[in-house]
């Protein structure tokens, strides 16, 4: 990487080097003020840039992550980014987003120490240690979904591919692994995708696949998700630190629209919209896919939902708890002021289950957390369970939103309001 990164930088300062001595007898005094310039960027390292050009020594020259319809995207070093600057070449920064959680993970003590309980536990009965069970294997936020307080065990989602753009996912989850169908990682350095890859170190991708998906193992002791026979397409696109750059969950909505997604699940945000991601989405549409988006924890104010959720193309989805009372850091949408029903950009569709929400964790075991994150995968669950009844192809999304809308039960407050807009959605 040293290396190549330095090649890099002999070249570009070959270029500059030339320009300047250009420059300098064109413009005289010019050559300082460059050469100035020059020193003081050196060695800085920009972040990741939008170049607005399909020109290809550029790509060359800079190195390509992601191409996209009016150009390509790259990590600038402070020598390319000086290069880009003098000849005048169109960039912008890409923008970054975060996962979505309220709260931190809440543990139980007996789940900290559950791997040295079992191991002392099989040292007495010279047994196989046993694997981690939930507290309850239809959590609140699931039997809500389905309308039923005694609800046993979960079904639907049958062929359905659910895409979740996350931290990646424990593939080897009990609960999780049968329904693993693609694996890809978007955010490796130096590579466009690495497949089979996908592994999830922070925990918050696993806990959101759970909630959608997952179908309590084959001894079904663990937990189920919403649509426990749907598939999951784990598309790793925010690091470990849950950050994730624009251009990465961009192309993995492409990818997942052309590697047949029919849900994608999109538990993260940030205050500004991406012209990246806002583009893909807009192809996903095009394809019938349907997108769900975590609205945000930025509440109570208006207008204080996140993006991609504020975009029209996706299902934005609020938290409420289990009294299906909305907290006050679920962000708000603008509904009050726009018209009634119809989703217009900042506007809010749905509350669902974000507070205190049991699933699958990064260990092999379960974790609690809160947030808009655990409220849409409750929403992408009951699509892919709705998506079944939709016959005809082509419109199944529209139609599987349409059918979301009309099952949802108002909450909160009368109408069409700001923190759950049409409501809750549920089986009946």
């Amino acid at each position: 990487m040293i290396s190549s990164q330095a090649s890099k930088n002999s070249v570009f300062l070959s270029i500059l080097s030339a320009y300047i001595l250009y420059a300098s007898f064109v413009f005289g005094s010019f050559e300082a003020r460059a050469a100035n310039t020059t020193a003081a960027i050196i060695d800085q390292v920009g972040p990741r840039y939008f170049v607005k050009t399909k020109n290809q020594f550029w790509q060359r020259s800079l190195g390509v992550r992601h191409s996209f319809d009016e150009g390509f995207t790259t990590d600038l070093s402070g020598i390319q980014l000086a290069v880009t600057k003098i000849f005048g070449v169109e960039i912008e920064p890409v923008k970054q987003l975060h996962i979505l959680p309220e709260e931190p993970v809440i543990v139980s003590e007996e789940e900290k120490n559950q791997e040295k309980i079992d191991f002392l536990e099989s040292i007495k009965t010279k047994a196989r240690i046993s694997r981690p069970t939930p507290s309850d294997q239809t959590p609140w936020g699931v039997a809500l979904i389905y309308n039923n307080s005694a609800l046993a065990l979960t079904s639907g989602g049958t062929g359905v591919n659910v895409a979740v753009l996350d931290t990646g996912v424990l593939k080897t989850h009990p609960d999780l692994k049968s329904r693993v169908k693609q694996c890809k990682d978007f955010t490796v350095l130096r590579i466009l995708v690495k497949d089979g890859s996908c592994d999830d170190k922070h925990g918050h991708g696993t806990h959101v696949s759970g909630i959608i998906l997952a179908d309590a193992g084959s001894d079904k002791l663990g937990i189920y998700g919403v649509a426990p026979e749907a598939n999951l397409f784990s598309y790793k696109v925010c690091g470990n630190d849950g950050s994730c750059w624009a251009d990465d969950i961009a192309y993995a909505i492409r990818v997942a629209v052309d590697n047949g997604a029919n849900v994608i699940n999109m538990s993260l945000g940030a205050d500004a919209e991406s012209s990246l991601i806002r583009e893909a989405m807009n192809y996903a549409v095009l394809k019938d896919v349907l997108i769900a988006a975590a609205a945000g924890n930025d509440g109570p104010y208006p207008a204080s939902i996140d993006y991609p959720a504020a975009n029209i193309g996706a299902i934005a989805v609020g938290a409420i708890d289990i009294s299906i009372s909305v907290p006050d850091w679920s962000s708000r949408g603008i509904n009050s002021i726009t018209q009634p029903y119809v989703v217009e950009e900042k506007d809010m569709e749905f509350g669902a289950p974000g507070v205190s929400i049991e699933s699958t964790w990064k260990n092999g075991g379960y974790a609690v957390l809160s947030g808009t994150s655990m409220a849409s995968p409750h929403i992408s669950g009951l699509a892919a369970k709705f998506w079944q009844s939709i016959a005809l192809e082509g419109t199944k999304a529209s139609a599987t939103r349409d059918l979301l809308r009309q099952m949802a039960k108002d909450i909160w407050a009368l109408g069409d309001d700001d923190a759950a807009g049409f409501g809750l959605p549920q089986v009946k």
